[in-house]
């Protein structure tokens, strides 16, 4: 396959898991920006020295992971994440009885630091990087149910203020989407229970000491590329962590 990309797949895969690893690494160099048209299926087969029929599998990989979408007679785009299928992609705390909503967000302290040896290694930055740190207190129905502490590498999200957090009119990987083209399409997450710090435990409303679900989470970009350190605290008193919806593992 030709390619002027890094390709960071193994040697020996697919050659259309090859083309997808290459059509990944333009994303993640902004070759190609959410809403945009990516080029025609003869033009990038070409380019990767493949077949049409290679190249449409790897588009199909990428379109049913919601990274690509094709429109019938306009062509293949960059996905625009919406609101509702983004935010609930990726939030998982619904009340008890299954009810999701919302949160309302209230910042409670941002500022820009020195990246500290975790945080480095969760988002493979330099000794010496500069990252944003926030805090934001969610509230669901009414009922302040947690905090996420949230990092963000400043080479990402150059400018970045916290009148960019206060003043974001939708959620905030739609900030990062449209204020700095920065598209979260996946995480990892690793779940583990906390004792609530002082601190924590003012913002949730609940004493010191109070056992927590605690969220641990990278986020990332296009071609694996971290973008997010963030830890949630949950108070589940009366909300849970919902790791999928019902079925949703089930195949006919």
């Amino acid at each position: 396959m030709r390619n002027t990309a890094t390709s960071t797949v193994p040697l020996g895969s697919p050659l259309y898991a090859q083309v997808k690893q290459a059509m990944l690494a333009a994303l993640a160099s902004g070759e190609w920006k959410q809403g945009d048209a990516v080029p025609p299926e003869k033009t990038l087969a070409e380019r990767f020295g493949v077949s049409i029929g290679t190249l449409r599998k790897a588009i199909d990989e990428l379109a049913a992971e919601n990274i690509l979408v094709r429109h019938q007679g306009r062509g293949t785009y960059v996905a625009v994440h919406t609101r509702n299928h983004h935010f609930f992609k990726f939030f998982r705390i619904v009340r008890q009885d299954g009810h999701k909503s919302y949160p309302a967000t209230q910042l409670l302290r941002f500022r820009r630091a020195r990246a500290t040896a975790l945080v480095r290694e969760r988002l493979g930055l330099p000794t010496g990087a500069y990252v944003f740190e926030f805090s934001n207190v969610l509230s669901l129905n009414g009922d302040v149910v947690m905090v996420d502490d949230i990092c963000l590498p400043e080479s990402r999200f150059p400018g970045m203020t916290e009148g960019h957090l206060r003043e974001r009119p939708s959620t905030l990987y739609a900030l990062y989407q449209d204020a700095f083209g920065v598209n979260v399409i996946a995480t990892d997450e690793r779940l583990r229970v906390c004792l609530a710090d002082a601190t924590h435990a003012e913002w949730l409303g609940v004493a010191e000491h109070t056992p927590l679900l605690e969220i641990r989470r990278v986020a990332y970009s296009y071609n694996r590329q971290a973008v997010e350190w963030r830890v949630s605290r949950v108070n589940t008193a009366a909300y849970e962590y919902l790791g999928q919806e019902p079925g949703a593992a089930l195949t006919t």
